[in-house]
């Protein structure tokens, strides 16, 4: 019989832990009651910890350089690092997806388009990198070196999920079809996908690509795809004919989509997603989370109605090149016509006629 990973959590915990991934409620396990934008500091502390990254050379700059990088393109393009983008709602949760896309995934950049990726790096003629150019030259230019490689997403690459979303959800759920036994019941212990286990700010839902398409339809579920989530490994051992694109249960077992177990102990985990906390849990009130939100919010609208300006401003300007080009054009062969030559002779006899 398949020992997927030592347990680290109790049946009994394992089972609260699940009945309330089923209600949607915010528990926390090891969060201490703080607030959601102290949860989010700490995620953003452990991610400037991880020395000579890209990731953490981003969160140091937004942290405290945000004035000199504002107005940069390179850092506007920047959506944020997915450890920052997404929450859950259990901290044995956070841990275990966490665990299960790794160190560098967590870490990885978001970009909002192709050109923002391309502006991160440039190249000599030999193909090595410019370390003066790029977000090599903006970390030199505090003092914080890059080391080795790092990921980085593209959202308008990524091929978004073909599916329907729940749009009379806020979140924004995909509706992906859950495994069904013959009997046409979800097989026990199973409590949802992954991808739909993630909760965003309305700030990032808010985020949209130029098709329409929002994080989860692409970042998550570029992550996550179809993984499964269920209450102890017992259960994903009997699902595994129902599984395709791996599983995870909260127990800490790991099926991956290449038919690969985790086993042996857990390690901690580096960098987690933030733990979302309910009104009641956190010790900032409702009203000030929610101004939070909001003005999160508005910040990014108006990020988003500042290109759009920018936009329309250089398109106007083409008009009017365009415009002008063409009106001298115009202009040139009224002039260089021969019916144009006679009327300047015509407007030049009468000047010297007048002039008499």
């Amino acid at each position: 019989m398949l020992n997927l990973r030592t347990l680290s959590v109790t049946p009994g915990k394992a089972a609260v832990i699940a009945n309330n991934v089923k209600r949607g409620k915010k528990v926390v396990a090891s969060s201490n009651g703080t607030s959601v934008q102290e949860a989010e500091q700490r995620t953003i502390e452990s991610i400037c910890n991880q020395d000579k990254t890209a990731a953490s050379l981003i969160c140091q700059l937004k942290k405290r350089h945000s004035a000199k990088i504002s107005t940069m393109p390179m850092m506007k393009d920047i959506l944020g690092v997915v450890a920052t983008l997404g929450k859950t709602n259990d901290d044995n949760l956070s841990s275990l997806l966490s665990e299960y896309l790794g160190i560098d995934n967590m870490l990885g950049l978001v970009c909002k388009t192709y050109d923002g990726i391309k502006s991160l790096e440039t190249y000599g003629t030999e193909g090595n990198i410019d370390k003066k150019s790029g977000i090599h030259g903006l970390g030199g230019s505090i003092g914080k070196l890059l080391h080795g490689r790092f990921t980085v997403f593209c959202l308008e690459n990524i091929r978004p999920f073909s599916g329907e979303v729940v749009i009379d959800d806020p979140q924004r759920y995909l509706m992906l079809r859950k495994p069904r036994l013959p009997n046409g019941e979800s097989p026990p212990g199973f409590l949802g996908f992954a991808v739909n286990m993630i909760l965003m700010d309305q700030a990032y839902l808010s985020c949209l690509t130029p098709h329409g398409h929002g994080l989860r339809e692409t970042l998550f579920y570029s992550l996550f795809s179809h993984l499964q989530v269920y209450k102890t490994t017992a259960d994903l051992r009997r699902a595994i004919p129902f599984i395709n694109d791996g599983a995870v249960s909260l127990d800490g077992g790991i099926l991956r989509p290449n038919g690969s177990f985790c086993l042996g102990d857990r390690k901690d985990v580096e960098v987690k997603f933030t733990v979302a906390l309910s009104s009641g849990d956190s010790n900032t009130p409702g009203s000030i989370t929610e101004m939070e939100e909001q003005v999160k919010l508005k910040n990014w609208e108006k990020e988003r109605l500042v290109e759009d300006i920018k936009r329309e401003e250089d398109l106007l300007k083409q008009v009017k090149d365009s415009f002008s080009n063409q009106k001298q054009q115009l202009l040139d062969y009224i002039t260089q016509s021969p019916a144009g030559k006679v009327h300047s002779q015509y407007r030049s006899i009468l000047s010297e006629t007048s002039a008499t």
